[in-house]
């Protein structure tokens, strides 16, 4: 009876491109962002990128190799790092890991042992290596990752989501370790976050992909100086402000006893600043900042969909 009912219903198969139409070359040693909404098609591109998947067409090359060739020499060249999935042995320490990769990529030991030891002093992990990965903490465990990747001396190195999951300061410590990292190795680093943190602090160039194709490509302040049309002022007061006599200087997002902010044209912010400390409002000091980075980034989603 199952077997005829569904025999009254035609299968059809539903294919979606997850990237389509994305063209884009990076140089030797650069650390470029790569970043979009869920479903964009960054991770699917670092797939494809390290090997991992097969486009049905187009092509692309990395250090000269095509990726999904996987060719043991190129195999060698790259690491990908994935914040939400483990390369280290869940119940083994780090240690025996590393021990694994360095027979996988045929490391001279000598090698291994100054290299080992120099990455476990910049990220601080000398006292945990003997410890099972399933003890560590996320931190912990992405510095970790960090290490085993980067043991054999990768020339590109795809991370997707290192810092996902992290409180603030394993953030920061994973942004202050690729910069040096990145400044020192000349590796290039493609990386993708949903953290604008990660990108503000790490990349100078970004790549923005939505729905599967290069929205923006290109440098920070850039993408800053295209899509932020606004700047935000602080004003901090002396004694209590009215916060309605500040309309008149623009859109005002908060205000309390203690400061407010405002928002107001780019192209307007030096006349506006200059207007709010000649006026009656008891302004003890003014900040002038950029639209925070999160906020670019929703407003190119939102005009492109």
């Amino acid at each position: 009876m199952k077997h005829s009912f569904k025999n009254l219903f035609k299968s059809e198969k539903l294919y979606s491109e997850a990237v389509k139409d994305i063209n884009f070359e990076i140089d030797e040693g650069e650390l470029v962002g790569f970043i979009g909404p869920n479903g964009a098609g960054k991770t699917t591109t670092l797939k494809m990128l390290s090997g991992i998947l097969t486009p049905t067409a187009g092509e692309a090359r990395v250090l000269g190799f095509i990726p999904w060739e996987r060719k043991n020499e190129y195999r060698k060249q790259l690491a990908l790092v994935m914040g939400q999935k483990n390369q280290l042995w869940w119940d083994l320490p780090p240690m025996e890991s590393f021990l694994l990769n360095k027979e996988i990529y045929e490391i001279d030991n000598e090698q291994f042992k100054n290299d080992l030891a120099e990455l476990m002093k910049l990220l601080k992990v000398e006292d945990i290596v003997e410890k099972p990965v399933r003890k560590l903490s996320l931190g912990e465990r992405m510095k970790c990752e960090l290490i085993a990747a980067l043991l054999h001396h990768p020339r590109v190195l795809f991370l997707d989501e290192p810092t996902i999951g992290l409180d603030v300061i394993a953030q920061k410590n994973i942004q202050d370790f690729l910069i040096k990292y990145n400044r020192e190795k000349k590796t290039t680093i493609l990386l993708t976050s949903h953290y604008m943190a990660d990108i503000a602090k790490l990349c100078r160039r970004i790549i923005v992909i939505n729905q599967g194709k290069i929205v923006f490509d290109g440098l920070m302040e850039d993408l800053i100086r295209e899509y932020a049309l606004d700047k935000i002022i602080t004003i901090f007061f002396e004694d209590e402000a009215i916060c309605p006599a500040l309309g008149q200087f623009g859109e005002i997002l908060e205000c309390d006893e203690v400061k407010a902010t405002i928002r107001v044209p780019r192209e307007k912010v030096k006349e506006i600043a200059s207007r709010i400390l000649s006026s009656d409002i008891p302004v003890r000091d003014i900040d002038i900042k950029e639209v925070e980075i999160e906020e670019i980034i929703r407003g190119i989603f939102s005009k492109k969909q």
